[in-house]
């Protein structure tokens, strides 16, 4: 028993070298893009995203069911809430993987996801100088 749990241990560990390896990969891309939240009535946040804070939902370039997506930083500036049903024009700041960076062009759109739910959509506008 004590080398199979031994063994479990040593996948384990394997498997987190290859996620660190992974994390380690992403780079910074940072946009400006045009992004609507869907109405609550349509399935998205009954709350709006707050000015002042920073709002992190997964970003899904591909199909909604698809699990491969990126980490991307929504901050409006203080005082500017943005309602479900609005849209605006925003910065955001994505953590991506080189291979989705290519993929990344201008008029490209997405889903805007909290989980498995989408609240959103957005359109790439312009890719912005690091």
């Amino acid at each position: 028993m004590i080398n199979v749990r031994n063994g479990r241990e040593a996948v384990i560990e394997s498997e987190l070298r290859q996620v660190d390896a992974d994390v380690m990969d992403l780079s910074q891309l940072h946009i400006r893009a045009c992004i609507e939240l869907l109405p609550t009535s349509a399935g998205g946040r009954t709350r709006p995203i707050v000015g002042g804070a920073s709002y992190r939902p997964n970003h899904n370039f591909f199909a909604p069911d698809n699990r491969d997506m990126c980490m991307g930083f929504i901050e409006l500036p203080p005082g500017r809430d943005l309602m479900p049903e609005q849209s605006a024009e925003l910065e955001i700041n994505f953590w991506v993987w080189p291979e989705l960076r290519t993929t990344i062009t201008r008029g490209r759109t997405w889903t805007i996801q909290e989980g498995p739910k989408i609240v959103g959509s957005g359109t790439v506008l312009e890719l912005l100088p690091e």
